[in-house]
């Protein structure tokens, strides 16, 4: 069973030019520098007809591998982050199937332990210890 993250900007306004270039940068940049070529990272869906105030909208299915998982996490938030400040003056949704992320103005979207070097090495092991174990 897979999980994914979702995320979408409504406003009444669409994207300006500026912003519209903005994004693309924030995106192109977070793409490059993604940590795994396997992995899905950030992907917005082109303009939908899910109604005239959505802005943006995407999702990221996360990885099986708890190894790489908060890796992902923290990858894709981060760009997420970097895309509200963009677009000031949008309502933002971002959630993991029913769980939703908060918003925290000094840190942006995260998700306790994301950072955890200790829970990702962890996540990690015990990952490949059922590998080896398999």
């Amino acid at each position: 069973m897979s999980v994914s993250l979702y995320y979408c900007a409504h406003r009444t306004t669409p994207l300006t030019e500026g912003e519209s270039a903005s994004v693309s940068g924030v995106v192109a940049a977070h793409t490059a520098s993604f940590p795994y070529d396997d992995e899905e990272s950030l992907y917005l869906y082109g303009r939908r007809t899910a109604g005239p105030q959505e802005i943006l909208a995407g999702s990221t299915k996360m990885p099986l591998d708890p190894g790489r998982l908060m890796p992902v996490i923290a990858h894709v938030l981060d760009c997420i982050t970097e895309l509200r400040q963009a677009v000031p003056e949008a309502e933002w949704r971002v959630h993991m199937d029913d769980l939703d992320v908060p918003w925290d103005e000094a840190e942006g979207y995260a998700l306790p332990g994301m950072r955890d070097a200790d829970l990702i090495a962890e996540l990690a092991a015990v990952h490949g210890g059922e590998l080896a174990a398999g």
